[in-house]
Protein backbone atom coordinates (compact mmCIF):
# COMPACT_ATOMS: atom_id res chain seq x y z
CA UNK A 1 0.00 0.00 0.00
CA UNK A 2 0.94 3.66 -0.17
CA UNK A 3 1.39 3.83 3.58
CA UNK A 4 3.76 0.87 3.64
CA UNK A 5 5.77 2.32 0.75
CA UNK A 6 6.05 5.59 2.66
CA UNK A 7 7.38 3.88 5.79
CA UNK A 8 9.76 1.75 3.70
CA UNK A 9 11.24 4.78 1.93
CA UNK A 10 11.50 6.71 5.19
CA UNK A 11 13.31 3.81 6.89
CA UNK A 12 15.61 3.49 3.91
CA UNK A 13 16.47 7.19 4.00
CA UNK A 14 17.00 7.06 7.77
CA UNK A 15 19.32 4.07 7.49
CA UNK A 16 21.14 5.75 4.60
CA UNK A 17 21.59 8.88 6.72
CA UNK A 18 22.97 6.82 9.61
CA UNK A 19 25.28 5.01 7.23
CA UNK A 20 26.59 8.30 5.86
CA UNK A 21 27.13 9.62 9.38
CA UNK A 22 29.04 6.47 10.33
CA UNK A 23 31.05 6.66 7.13
CA UNK A 24 31.96 10.28 7.84
CA UNK A 25 33.03 9.27 11.36
CA UNK A 26 35.22 6.45 10.05
CA UNK A 27 36.78 8.72 7.42
CA UNK A 28 37.46 11.37 10.05
CA UNK A 29 39.11 8.81 12.34
CA UNK A 30 41.12 7.38 9.45
CA UNK A 31 42.57 10.77 8.53
CA UNK A 32 43.28 11.52 12.19
CA UNK A 33 45.26 8.28 12.51
CA UNK A 34 46.98 8.94 9.18
CA UNK A 35 47.93 12.39 10.39
CA UNK A 36 49.45 10.98 13.59
CA UNK A 37 51.33 8.36 11.58
CA UNK A 38 52.69 11.05 9.28
CA UNK A 39 53.83 13.17 12.23
CA UNK A 40 55.41 10.13 13.88
CA UNK A 41 57.23 9.06 10.73
CA UNK A 42 58.38 12.62 10.08
CA UNK A 43 59.83 12.85 13.58
CA UNK A 44 61.51 9.45 13.25
CA UNK A 45 63.01 10.29 9.87
CA UNK A 46 64.00 13.88 10.54
CA UNK A 47 67.70 14.77 10.40
CA UNK A 48 69.26 13.60 13.65
CA UNK A 49 71.83 15.55 15.64
CA UNK A 50 74.56 13.43 17.22
CA UNK A 51 76.31 15.49 19.89
CA UNK A 52 79.86 14.36 20.63
CA UNK A 53 80.95 15.79 24.02
CA UNK A 54 84.60 15.94 22.92
CA UNK A 55 86.57 17.77 20.27
CA UNK A 56 86.96 16.44 16.71
CA UNK A 57 89.41 13.69 15.80
CA UNK A 58 88.94 11.35 18.74
CA UNK A 59 87.44 7.87 18.82
CA UNK A 60 83.92 9.13 19.56
CA UNK A 61 84.07 11.44 16.55
CA UNK A 62 85.73 8.91 14.22
CA UNK A 63 83.20 6.16 14.91
CA UNK A 64 80.24 8.56 14.74
CA UNK A 65 81.37 9.58 11.26
CA UNK A 66 81.84 5.94 10.27
CA UNK A 67 78.21 5.31 11.22
CA UNK A 68 76.86 8.17 9.10
CA UNK A 69 76.97 6.42 5.72
CA UNK A 70 75.49 3.19 7.09
CA UNK A 71 72.65 5.10 8.75
CA UNK A 72 72.00 6.90 5.46
CA UNK A 73 71.91 3.61 3.51
CA UNK A 74 69.62 1.86 5.98
CA UNK A 75 67.23 4.68 6.94
CA UNK A 76 67.66 7.09 4.02
CA UNK A 77 68.31 9.94 6.44
CA UNK A 78 71.23 11.90 7.80
CA UNK A 79 72.95 12.18 11.14
CA UNK A 80 74.67 15.51 11.70
CA UNK A 81 77.65 15.38 14.07
CA UNK A 82 78.12 18.34 16.41
CA UNK A 83 80.70 18.90 19.15
CA UNK A 84 80.25 20.07 22.72
CA UNK A 85 83.66 19.58 24.35
CA UNK A 86 84.76 20.39 27.88
CA UNK A 87 85.29 18.70 31.21
CA UNK A 88 86.29 15.39 29.64
CA UNK A 89 82.75 15.05 28.28
CA UNK A 90 81.13 16.45 31.42
CA UNK A 91 79.93 19.68 29.80
CA UNK A 92 77.88 17.73 27.28
CA UNK A 93 76.53 15.17 29.74
CA UNK A 94 75.46 17.90 32.16
CA UNK A 95 73.29 19.37 29.38
CA UNK A 96 71.90 16.12 27.98
CA UNK A 97 68.54 16.28 29.73
CA UNK A 98 67.83 19.75 28.38
CA UNK A 99 67.90 18.42 24.80
CA UNK A 100 64.82 17.35 22.81
CA UNK A 101 63.54 13.94 23.89
CA UNK A 102 61.75 12.98 20.65
CA UNK A 103 64.68 11.02 19.25
CA UNK A 104 65.99 13.86 17.09
CA UNK A 105 69.03 14.32 19.38
CA UNK A 106 71.39 11.65 20.70
CA UNK A 107 74.67 12.12 22.56
CA UNK A 108 77.87 10.09 22.73
CA UNK A 109 78.76 8.57 26.10
CA UNK A 110 81.91 6.95 27.48
CA UNK A 111 82.70 4.53 30.27
CA UNK A 112 84.32 4.82 32.77
CA UNK A 113 83.91 8.60 32.41
CA UNK A 114 80.18 8.81 33.25
CA UNK A 115 80.77 6.78 36.41
CA UNK A 116 84.16 8.04 37.58
CA UNK A 117 83.59 11.76 37.08
CA UNK A 118 80.60 11.96 39.48
CA UNK A 119 82.52 9.75 41.96
CA UNK A 120 85.68 11.86 41.88
CA UNK A 121 84.18 15.31 41.37
CA UNK A 122 80.88 15.03 43.21
CA UNK A 123 78.53 17.93 42.47
CA UNK A 124 81.28 19.65 40.49
CA UNK A 125 80.81 17.04 37.76
CA UNK A 126 77.53 18.75 36.87
CA UNK A 127 75.63 15.48 36.50
CA UNK A 128 75.09 12.10 38.13
CA UNK A 129 75.52 8.70 36.52
CA UNK A 130 71.80 8.02 36.88
CA UNK A 131 71.07 11.17 34.84
CA UNK A 132 72.51 9.53 31.73
CA UNK A 133 69.94 7.47 29.82
CA UNK A 134 72.34 5.18 27.93
CA UNK A 135 70.65 3.01 25.30
CA UNK A 136 73.68 1.33 23.69
CA UNK A 137 77.40 0.67 23.86
CA UNK A 138 78.79 -0.40 20.51
CA UNK A 139 82.57 -0.52 20.84
CA UNK A 140 85.51 -0.71 23.24
CA UNK A 141 89.14 0.45 23.02
CA UNK A 142 91.95 -0.71 25.33
CA UNK A 143 94.16 1.91 27.00
CA UNK A 144 97.75 2.23 25.83
CA UNK A 145 100.96 4.17 26.47
CA UNK A 146 102.42 5.77 23.35
CA UNK A 147 105.40 7.94 22.45
CA UNK A 148 106.19 9.98 19.37
CA UNK A 149 108.27 8.06 16.79
CA UNK A 150 111.53 9.94 17.44
CA UNK A 151 111.29 9.46 21.23
CA UNK A 152 114.39 7.92 22.87
CA UNK A 153 112.13 5.55 24.83
CA UNK A 154 111.62 2.20 23.16
CA UNK A 155 110.08 0.28 26.06
CA UNK A 156 107.77 1.01 28.96
CA UNK A 157 110.59 0.25 31.40
CA UNK A 158 112.82 2.87 29.80
CA UNK A 159 110.02 5.40 30.09
CA UNK A 160 109.41 4.53 33.74
CA UNK A 161 113.13 4.70 34.53
CA UNK A 162 113.02 8.30 33.31
CA UNK A 163 110.04 8.92 35.60
CA UNK A 164 111.83 7.46 38.63
CA UNK A 165 114.89 9.63 38.05
CA UNK A 166 112.81 12.74 37.25
CA UNK A 167 109.69 12.80 39.47
CA UNK A 168 106.86 14.77 37.85
CA UNK A 169 108.74 15.36 34.58
CA UNK A 170 107.15 12.49 32.69
CA UNK A 171 104.14 14.22 31.14
CA UNK A 172 101.23 12.30 29.63
CA UNK A 173 98.64 13.82 27.32
CA UNK A 174 95.16 12.30 27.55
CA UNK A 175 91.48 12.87 26.88
CA UNK A 176 89.69 14.51 29.82
CA UNK A 177 89.89 14.12 33.57
CA UNK A 178 88.82 10.97 35.44
CA UNK A 179 88.56 9.35 32.06
CA UNK A 180 90.01 5.99 31.04
CA UNK A 181 93.24 7.77 30.05
CA UNK A 182 93.51 9.64 33.34
CA UNK A 183 92.80 6.53 35.41
CA UNK A 184 95.51 4.66 33.51
CA UNK A 185 98.13 7.17 34.67
CA UNK A 186 96.87 7.09 38.27
CA UNK A 187 97.03 3.30 38.27
CA UNK A 188 100.49 3.26 36.66
CA UNK A 189 101.79 5.77 39.22
CA UNK A 190 100.70 3.50 42.04
CA UNK A 191 101.79 0.18 40.61
CA UNK A 192 105.14 1.39 39.26
CA UNK A 193 105.73 3.70 42.24
CA UNK A 194 106.42 6.75 40.10
CA UNK A 195 105.18 10.34 39.98
CA UNK A 196 104.03 11.57 36.58
CA UNK A 197 102.06 14.57 35.34
CA UNK A 198 98.80 14.10 33.46
CA UNK A 199 97.81 16.85 31.02
CA UNK A 200 94.11 16.62 30.04
CA UNK A 201 92.83 17.70 26.64
CA UNK A 202 89.31 18.06 25.23
CA UNK A 203 89.57 14.83 23.28
CA UNK A 204 91.91 12.22 21.83
CA UNK A 205 92.49 14.33 18.73
CA UNK A 206 93.98 17.20 20.73
CA UNK A 207 95.92 14.82 23.00
CA UNK A 208 97.50 13.15 19.96
CA UNK A 209 98.45 16.50 18.44
CA UNK A 210 100.19 17.39 21.70
CA UNK A 211 102.15 14.14 21.48
CA UNK A 212 103.11 14.62 17.82
CA UNK A 213 104.05 18.24 18.56
CA UNK A 214 106.32 17.04 21.41
CA UNK A 215 104.46 19.14 23.95
CA UNK A 216 104.44 16.07 26.21
CA UNK A 217 106.82 13.16 26.73
CA UNK A 218 104.20 10.47 26.14
CA UNK A 219 100.47 9.90 25.78
CA UNK A 220 98.05 7.88 27.83
CA UNK A 221 95.75 7.05 24.95
CA UNK A 222 94.15 4.08 23.24
CA UNK A 223 95.33 1.30 20.96
CA UNK A 224 93.36 2.95 18.17
CA UNK A 225 95.80 5.88 18.20
CA UNK A 226 98.56 3.53 17.05
CA UNK A 227 96.30 2.23 14.26
CA UNK A 228 95.38 5.74 13.12
CA UNK A 229 98.85 7.33 13.38
CA UNK A 230 100.92 4.42 12.11
CA UNK A 231 104.66 5.16 11.94
CA UNK A 232 104.22 8.55 13.62
CA UNK A 233 103.92 6.91 17.04
CA UNK A 234 105.21 3.91 18.96
CA UNK A 235 102.97 1.96 21.35
CA UNK A 236 104.91 0.73 24.38
CA UNK A 237 102.21 -1.21 26.22
CA UNK A 238 98.51 -2.00 25.88
CA UNK A 239 96.00 -2.54 28.69
CA UNK A 240 94.29 -5.58 27.18
CA UNK A 241 94.10 -9.12 28.55
CA UNK A 242 96.17 -10.43 25.64
CA UNK A 243 98.25 -8.92 22.87
CA UNK A 244 96.21 -7.38 20.08
CA UNK A 245 96.21 -9.20 16.72
CA UNK A 246 96.91 -5.91 14.95
CA UNK A 247 99.96 -5.28 17.21
CA UNK A 248 101.50 -8.66 18.04
CA UNK A 249 104.83 -7.10 19.09
CA UNK A 250 103.33 -4.77 21.69
CA UNK A 251 103.30 -6.30 25.21
CA UNK A 252 100.41 -6.02 27.65
CA UNK A 253 100.86 -4.31 31.01
CA UNK A 254 100.24 -7.69 32.64
CA UNK A 255 103.18 -9.20 30.76
CA UNK A 256 105.37 -6.39 32.06
CA UNK A 257 104.34 -7.02 35.65
CA UNK A 258 101.60 -4.40 36.05
CA UNK A 259 98.08 -5.68 36.64
CA UNK A 260 96.31 -3.12 34.47
CA UNK A 261 93.45 -4.07 32.14
CA UNK A 262 91.44 -1.01 31.19
CA UNK A 263 89.93 0.99 28.39
CA UNK A 264 86.81 2.83 27.29
CA UNK A 265 83.35 1.75 26.19
CA UNK A 266 81.56 4.13 23.84
CA UNK A 267 77.89 4.39 23.03
CA UNK A 268 74.93 6.74 23.00
CA UNK A 269 72.32 8.20 25.31
CA UNK A 270 69.00 10.04 25.13
CA UNK A 271 67.44 12.49 27.58
CA UNK A 272 65.82 10.71 30.56
CA UNK A 273 62.39 11.94 29.47
CA UNK A 274 62.58 10.02 26.16
CA UNK A 275 59.86 7.39 25.79
CA UNK A 276 60.58 3.66 26.05
CA UNK A 277 59.62 3.37 22.38
CA UNK A 278 62.22 5.98 21.40
CA UNK A 279 64.90 4.27 23.50
CA UNK A 280 64.14 0.89 21.91
CA UNK A 281 64.06 2.34 18.40
CA UNK A 282 67.46 3.97 18.78
CA UNK A 283 68.99 0.92 20.42
CA UNK A 284 67.77 -1.21 17.51
CA UNK A 285 69.16 1.26 14.97
CA UNK A 286 72.67 1.30 16.45
CA UNK A 287 72.72 -2.48 16.84
CA UNK A 288 71.60 -2.87 13.20
CA UNK A 289 74.54 -0.77 12.03
CA UNK A 290 76.83 -2.82 14.27
CA UNK A 291 75.66 -6.00 12.51
CA UNK A 292 76.59 -4.76 9.04
CA UNK A 293 79.57 -6.84 7.76
CA UNK A 294 81.14 -3.84 6.04
CA UNK A 295 80.90 -1.75 9.22
CA UNK A 296 82.37 -4.60 11.28
CA UNK A 297 85.36 -4.82 8.94
CA UNK A 298 85.87 -1.06 8.92
CA UNK A 299 85.85 -0.95 12.73
CA UNK A 300 88.21 -3.90 13.09
CA UNK A 301 90.59 -2.48 10.48
CA UNK A 302 90.87 0.59 12.70
CA UNK A 303 91.54 -1.48 15.88
CA UNK A 304 88.10 -0.96 17.43
CA UNK A 305 86.59 -3.85 19.38
CA UNK A 306 82.87 -4.12 18.67
CA UNK A 307 80.43 -4.82 21.53
CA UNK A 308 76.66 -5.20 21.30
CA UNK A 309 75.08 -3.89 24.48
CA UNK A 310 71.57 -2.63 23.77
CA UNK A 311 68.75 -1.26 25.90
CA UNK A 312 67.67 -4.71 27.13
CA UNK A 313 71.09 -5.45 28.65
CA UNK A 314 71.85 -1.90 29.77
CA UNK A 315 70.47 -1.93 33.31
CA UNK A 316 72.41 -5.06 34.29
CA UNK A 317 75.56 -3.90 32.48
CA UNK A 318 75.55 -0.47 34.13
CA UNK A 319 74.97 -1.99 37.56
CA UNK A 320 78.02 -4.22 37.06
CA UNK A 321 80.12 -1.33 35.77
CA UNK A 322 79.20 0.94 38.68
CA UNK A 323 80.18 -1.76 41.17
CA UNK A 324 83.46 -2.47 39.37
CA UNK A 325 84.40 1.20 39.00
CA UNK A 326 83.58 2.00 42.62
CA UNK A 327 86.02 -0.75 43.57
CA UNK A 328 88.68 0.75 41.28
CA UNK A 329 88.01 4.22 42.73
CA UNK A 330 88.63 2.89 46.23
CA UNK A 331 91.85 1.19 45.13
CA UNK A 332 93.06 4.41 43.56
CA UNK A 333 92.14 6.44 46.64
CA UNK A 334 89.44 8.49 44.90
CA UNK A 335 86.86 7.46 47.48
CA UNK A 336 87.07 5.84 50.94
Amino acid sequence: TGVNKYHYVRALLTNKGNLIMKLKSYISKFFAVLSLMTISLSAANAVVTNIIPFGPGGESDVTARMQQSYYKNIYNDDIVVQYKPGGGGGVGWASLNSEKDDGSVIMGVNLPHIIMQPIAKGDAAGYKTDDINVFSFFHYTPDAILVEASSPYNTLEELLDFAKKNPGNLTFSGSGTYSANHLLTISLNQKAKVTTTYVPFKGTGAAVQALLGKQVVASAGYSTVAAAQGSKVRMLAVASEERLPAFPDVPTFKELGYKIVSGAYRGYALPKSASKETVKEWSDRIMKINADPAFIKQMEDNAFVLVNIGHKEMKKFMKEQIKENEKIAKELGLIK
